[in-house]
């Protein structure tokens, strides 16, 4: 099983089948256009610009799971990261990414990738830790996903090659990408 196995329905409403993107490179987030990490869509666009022309992808999957962060419409969404970031990457109907609601591809993407901890050089990581302790605590017993803007980059073989959490800047990721390319 790999990723290639799985289907999401696109921000228009269509249903895609991720097998799609078969020989590209992956990075698959979870977003959210009202979070502290919103700006990352910025640094997403310009791997997705920099890298699109050597098999690589983004994809945006919108989640409202974390403090209502992400509250509007699918057309709300889309229309946002378009105006404020000039986002132009593949992105998702909002769904799930944690819990039993979430979406069959995260749950399969934390099963392959778990957890291990904040990138705690990030200025945002103990105010994000803090956070999720005292309001969220059981965010932090399982692999699951804690916050928004995390990244899980797949090769071209459909295999998750690694998870990154939100605060690991897009910027950061890019020597890992251009491994896979």
């Amino acid at each position: 099983m790999n990723v290639y196995d799985f289907k999401a329905v696109n921000g228009k409403g269509q249903e895609v089948s991720l097998s799609d993107y078969k020989g590209k490179v992956l990075l698959i987030v979870n977003t959210a256009s009202k979070c502290g990490f919103t700006p990352q869509f910025e640094g997403l666009e310009k791997l997705y610009n920099a890298y699109k022309d050597r098999g690589f992808v983004v994809l945006g999957f919108p989640c409202n799971q974390f403090a209502e962060q992400d509250p509007g419409s699918d057309g709300e969404i889309q229309e946002f990261c378009r105006l404020n970031y000039g986002v132009t990457f593949p992105m998702f109907r909002k769904g799930d990414v944690r819990g039993d609601s979430a979406q069959p591809l995260f749950k399969y993407l934390t099963k392959e990738k778990g957890f291990k901890g904040l990138d705690m050089d990030h200025p945002n990581a103990k105010v994000l830790l803090d956070f999720i302790k005292k309001n969220y605590p059981h965010f932090l017993d399982d692999d699951s996903i804690k916050w928004n803007f995390t990244k899980f980059l797949v090769g071209r073989d459909g295999n998750v090659a690694a998870r990154f959490e939100p605060t690991k800047t897009p910027e950061a990721i890019a020597p890992e990408i251009e491994k896979l390319l």
